[in-house]
């Protein structure tokens, strides 16, 4: 099968230019040059793309510095795994050489060697990111296809190319998910009892993988389908045993999409899907994922201000009350809970934190407050917090009010 048409309508003529330029300068190199991946995969399903894996035979790095000088480009290449990555304005190009894997035993990274493009594609996760297009001049355009992935496709099938696929790499158990649900296909029923039978292959691997691969779940439109399939099959309990999916998630995370910028939900969902958890499992989430140092924080502060939302559920607390309650958690903990909470007054005291509360300065700072004759040390922070509550309070509207309030302070 051909797809050289398909190409030229499916990627934009910046693209298509220089997908040219890197045939022809391959050509040059003796080396050989394949599209792959979920390119192809979405290319054969009209979904957009633009971001390119190549495959090369031969050497992708040395093909990558000829194609960084004639374009211009920024260039970061890592020789060690014969791999380069172009970035341009709007896209990026990531260039392989051709590889094959073998792992040393279930879980660990693999050992990595040159090898063929059948080998390349027999390494990858799922038949219907196992297929390639050439790029060379003699065939540009044809179909590579050893794993029938364009028939999967057709049929909305998810499936692995070996039985020893999940034991290999556990991790393409939470892809194999999140592949299912975003594209609407089903697991290939042997791939689903073998999924099934390796979910306590996950043990093996390390935090940051599975961390890694939550985390693409979570950037997913609507990571609640792939959260509640995980749950279903067992995946979240091995992950964490408190770890569970109900009706709430998928409320909380609409919510979460209805009142913050995409950039932030990620994190937001994370919080959200450790917000049922005790302070015990929570650190068990924590410890396993290896979460980072800031992130470990947002999580802790989620749970230990959900502890404390009942002091915010009075509609009558002053503006400085709500601020000194809240100022010293994460801001992403205040916003988990704002969404979270089922109390509106709760969630009308956190927004009116968030969107006002936490921008209110004093005009007057330290050193203004020592010109006016008061001293450094802990008077003047307590004046200071004083004329903050009063500001926040309304009590003070300008500088010249904070001063004769400062004044008025002065031991």
């Amino acid at each position: 099968m051909n797809l050289a048409l398909q190409i030229e309508h499916y990627l934009p003529q910046q693209l298509l230019e220089l997908a040219r330029n890197i045939s022809l300068e391959a050509e040059r190199l003796g080396q050989k040059i394949y599209l792959v991946g979920g390119v192809v995969r979405d290319l054969l399903l009209g979904y957009p793309n633009f971001d390119l894996d190549l495959v090369i035979e031969g050497d992708a790095v040395e093909l990558a510095r000829r194609i960084a000088e004639i374009s211009d480009t920024k260039l970061i290449i890592h020789p060690r795994f014969g791999t380069a990555k172009l970035s341009y304005s709007n896209f990026t190009l990531d260039m392989a050489t051709a590889r094959g894997e073998t792992y040393a035993r279930p879980g660990a990274l693999p050992t990595v060697t040159p090898g063929s493009l059948n080998g390349d594609l027999f390494r990858r996760d799922f038949s219907i990111n196992a297929m390639a297009i050439s790029l060379n001049q003699n065939n540009y355009g044809e179909l590579i296809d050893p794993y029938q992935g364009k028939n999967d496709l057709e049929h909305h099938l998810i499936r692995i190319l070996h039985p020893r696929s999940f034991s290999d790499d556990a991790t393409r158990i939470l892809r194999a998910i999140r592949y299912e649900q975003r594209l609407e296909f089903e697991l290939e029923p042997q791939t689903a009892q073998l999924l099934k039978r390796d979910i306590p292959m996950l043990n093996a691997i390390s935090g940051d993988r599975v961390r890694h691969e939550l985390e693409l779940i979570l950037r997913e439109r609507y990571p609640e389908y792939a959260i509640k399939r995980l749950g279903e099959l067992g995946v979240l309990q091995r992950i964490n045993p408190s770890l569970n999916y109900d009706g709430w998630i998928a409320k909380k995370f609409d919510k979460a999409r209805s009142l913050n910028k995409p950039s932030q939900l990620p994190l937001l969902y994370l919080c959200l899907l450790v917000y049922p958890l005790d302070e015990k499992g929570n650190e068990q989430f924590i410890h396993r994922l290896n979460i980072p140092k800031k992130l470990a924080c947002a999580l802790r502060d989620t749970l230990r201000l959900k502890s404390q939302l009942h002091l915010l559920d009075k509609s009558f607390l002053k503006y400085s009350e709500i601020y000194y309650l809240l100022h010293e958690y994460d801001l992403l903990a205040i916003q988990t809970n704002a969404i979270a909470s089922e109390s509106s007054v709760v969630c009308s005291n956190l927004e009116l934190f968030l969107t006002k509360l936490r921008y209110v300065k004093t005009s007057l700072n330290g050193e203004e407050l020592k010109r006016l004759g008061i001293s450094a040390g802990p008077e003047l922070g307590k004046i200071l917090q004083i004329l903050h509550k009063a500001k926040l309070d309304g009590e003070v509207k300008n500088k010249a009010e904070e001063e004769k309030l400062a004044l008025l302070l002065k031991p």
